[in-house]
Order: structure tokens, then C-alpha cells, then sequence
């Protein structure tokens, strides 16, 4: 039926304008989870090793996501170039989904050379947008996209309005970060980083019990412990060992042994011909054995480290380390 919307005068449009936003309101305003996946270092990648290359880190990007939806009742919205965009109808779901994402990667990962691992940063924001199932669109859009682009690589961050979505056992497993400046928003927002992996296969931090100190693992595929600090001006250890009393502190090697992010969980993995003994058992330079939360070494009767999950202010809830003396 035609409108004739010219004869119309100024109060009937005002209340036909009511009508429409409510109307809009109604039918196509919905609070959904909303989630930006991005593809890291995708501009250098490109540039080593060529156009087809690159597309076809995209691909598998988008692969593993459509993978990781299966069975849920989450979609991508629309893919831009290295970056998926998706939705979700509860924080709890897109969580669940890209935690398994960030699993399959590592798996995949694992059968590639390291020059061709795939690294991501995941952002997850609940807001309220307008959606008719297949369009989504809003401010929060805009403002998930930003955030999502300050995250590290390999991490998932959440906003606060998706923090206050999760269970309290999910919220256990998120570190917050202080407040984060992003391009779009009035203030800097407050964030938190998901620890998403396995939080026993994959432990968060190490609890050294002769300093007290409690220390995250970085996220890098490969983490090295030992006495050097520096080497040549560059940094020799990820995580450096030390002990108050120096010259025990000798007993440690300059690289003493490593962990290493396997699809199963952490490996260690002994370099130095000193002692290592990882849940009361030595081992060799060059053998390996899988770790966990929990997981005790101790060093050349020196230093005595636990492998913890949860937060770090968890850490040291989770049991006492027996202390060398």
C-alpha cells in the first residue's frame, strides 16, 4: 500500500518515527556475543613467502573456525581479509568455541615448521546490536573490532560486559588487564585476558618457593629456564633462575631446561648436565617428560619450582612447596 509521507505534517512524522524505532526495536535488536578473530603477523607473512601463500593462511584461519563452530549455535557474520567476525547467542558458547579454535590451531600448528604456525588474537564483547540473521550491525561491532586489536598474540580478551556473562568457574581462569585505551571509546576499557587452554595440561605460572616468587609462563611455543639474564645484550632466558645465595646460585645451569607447548600439554625438556628431577624422578640432558598443574622441579638441590593453574593469587592456594634448605 502507497504512503503518502508528503502530506504528513511535522507531528505525525515525529510519531510515525516513534513507531518505527519501536517497530525496529522489536524485530531486529537482540544482545548477542560478538567476536573478532584475527590472524597475527599476517602482513610479514605475506611479504616472505608470497601472495598464495598467504591466502592460504587465511583459508585455514577460516577453516578451523568453521570447524571449531560445529554443533554450536554460533556463525561467522563476515570474514575481512586475515579477520573473521562472529556471533554467538551467550559469552559462555563463543568462549567454549574459540577456546577449542585456539586447541585446533596449536594440533595444526604441531604438524607445521615453525615459520608457518598460525598465531591469533581473539576479542569477545556482549553487546546489543541490530540483527535480522543474517546482517549485524551497532556500535558494539565497532567497538568489539578495536578491542579485539589490542590483544597479544595468541590471547583471548574479553570486556567487562562479557566477563559479567561467564560462570564463576570461567571467571577463575580470566587475569584482568588494567584499563586499555581503544580507538572509538570515551574511556580506556577494562579487559581481561581468558586463560582458554586446558588450565591442567596447560599450567599459567610458576611458583618458585626459595623467593616466593610467582611468575606466568609467557605464551610462546618454546620457554627456556636458567641462571643468564643476558647474552650479547639480548635476553638468554624467558624466565631467569636465581637464588639469594650465590654461590649456590652457580648450580644452576646458564640454561638449565625448557617447556615446550605440545597439542597434549607442556613438555620439559632438560639441556644441561646438571641435576633435574621432575616429580622426585632425575632426568638426563636431552630427555623429555610431559608436565602439569602441580608438577614439581627441583634443580640441583638449589631451586624448587611448582607449576600452577588458576590465577596467580590462586597459585599459592594450590599447595605448598617443600623448600630445600
Amino acid at each position: 500500500m502507497a504512503f503518502d509521507f508528503e502530506s504528513l505534517n511535522l507531528t505525525e512524522i515525529i510519531r510515525l518515527q516513534n513507531q518505527l524505532s519501536a517497530l525496529l526495536a522489536r524485530r531486529f535488536e537482540k544482545t548477542l556475543a560478538l567476536a573478532f578473530s584475527d590472524v597475527t603477523g599476517s602482513t610479514a607473512y605475506f611479504a616472505r613467502f608470497g601472495n598464495e601463500a598467504g591466502r592460504r593462511l587465511q583459508q585455514r584461519h577460516v577453516d578451523l573456525i568453521v570447524k571449531s563452530l560445529e554443533g554450536s549455535s554460533g556463525r561467522i557474520v563476515d570474514t575481512v581479509g586475515d579477520g573473521v567476525f562472529l556471533c554467538f547467542p551467550q559469552v559462555e558458547m563463543a568462549v567454549e568455541v574459540l577456546s577449542g579454535f585456539q586447541t585446533l590451531r596449536l594440533q595444526e600448528n604441531s604438524h607445521l615448521p615453525p615459520e608457518h604456525h598460525m598465531t591469533t588474537r581473539i576479542g569477545i564483547h556482549w553487546g546489543t546490536v541490530l540483527t535480522d540473521g543474517v546482517i549485524v550491525t551497532g556500535d558494539p561491532v565497532n567497538l568489539c573490532a578495536k578491542f579485539a586489536a589490542t590483544g597479544q598474540p595468541t590471547e583471548i580478551r574479553i570486556t567487562k560486559p562479557a566477563f559479567l556473562e561467564l560462570t564463576v568457574q570461567r571467571r577463575l581462569r580470566c587475569q584482568p588487564i588494567g584499563p586499555v585505551k581503544v580507538a572509538g571509546a570515551n574511556e580506556p576499557m577494562e579487559m581481561f585476558a581468558f586463560s582458554w587452554a586446558d588450565p591442567v595440561r596447560f599450567p599459567i605460572a610458576v611458583v618458585i618457593a626459595e623467593t616466593g616468587e610467582q611468575i606466568p609462563l609467557p605464551p610462546q611455543p618454546i620457554i627456556t629456564f636458567g641462571r643468564l639474564r643476558e647474552m650479547n645484550g639480548t635476553q638468554a632466558n624467558d624466565i631467569v633462575l636465581t637464588h639469594k645465595d650465590s654461590s649456590r646460585a652457580q648450580q644452576i645451569s646458564r640454561w638449565h631446561f625448557e617447556v615446550r607447548r605440545a597439542p597434549e600439554g607442556l613438555i620439559l625438556r632438560s639441556v644441561s648436565t646438571q641435576h633435574t628431577e621432575v616429580n622426585g624422578k632425575s632426568i638426563c640432558k636431552g630427555e623429555e617428560t610431559p608436565i602439569s598443574a602441580g608438577t614439581v622441579v627441583r634443580l640441583s638441590d638449589v631451586l624448587t619450582l611448582r607449576f600452577v593453574s588458576g590465577t596467580l593469587d590462586q597459585a599459592s592456594e594450590e599447595g605448598a612447596v617443600t623448600t630445600i634448605s
